[in-house]
Order: structure tokens, then C-alpha cells, then sequence
């Protein structure tokens, strides 16, 4: 199954190039290159996974994009905490974030029903 076809994959690299977009500017070189690395990391997963031949790794792919949206997340909070984040931008982002959370436990789930 190609990435690009996934919704949650196109959800996913738009929130990455949003998130490079508005730390752009951002001069904590250390906090940007986090943030933007988790960011970036769930749709890079997701399109490693997509390209696996055994549905093992295909799960264990998306699994890891589940847990760099975590990261991401508790980044942004942080990003709104320290004040490098609006909280209305921040919270969208966590909501967005949430919802590619579910899409990947979905996907998960219909990768493994699928083998059964």
C-alpha cells in the first residue's frame, strides 16, 4: 500500500511542514530540531512501514509513528508552556495529533484483521 494514499499519512506530512513553518524563525536550535524531528518522524514512519513486506514490521512501523506522536505532543505542550507556541495554534496541533493517533490504531487494527 503506497503512503500517499493513506489519509493518515497526508494528515500527517501537512502537520510536519506546518510545524518546520512556524519555528522557522524559532532560535532555541535545540528545542526546534526536537520538535520538528518528532513532527516529521510520524509521517516518515508511517511511509517506512507502508513500503514493509511483512505486515510484522508494517504494524511496528506504525507503532513507532503512534509513539512520535506522543512525543510530539508533549512537546507542543511544552512549546505552549514556555511560550515558543500559541495555546490556540498549540491545542490544534494536540488535536490533530490525537486524531492521526486514532487513525493509526485503526490502521493498525485493519492490518491485522486483514491477515486473519
Amino acid at each position: 500500500m503506497k503512503c500517499e494514499k493513506l489519509d493518515v499519512w497526508k494528515k500527517s506530512a501537512r502537520l510536519a511542514a506546518n510545524v518546520y513553518k512556524a519555528f522557522r524563525e524559532c532560535l532555541d536550535f535545540g528545542f526546534k530540531d526536537q520538535i520538528t524531528r518528532s513532527a516529521l518522524s510520524i509521517p516518515s514512519n508511517i511511509a517506512e512501514g507502508m513500503e514493509k513486506e511483512s505486515l510484522k514490521e508494517q504494524i511496528r512501523f506504525l507503532e513507532i509513528a503512534k509513539g512520535s506522536s506522543a512525543e510530539f505532543i508533549t512537546q507542543t505542550y511544552i512549546a505552549m508552556d514556555i511560550e515558543y507556541l500559541n495555546r490556540e495554534l498549540g491545542k490544534k496541533w494536540i488535536e490533530q495529533t490525537d486524531h492521526i493517533l486514532s487513525m493509526l490504531t485503526k490502521l493498525q487494527h485493519n492490518l491485522k484483521n486483514r491477515n486473519t
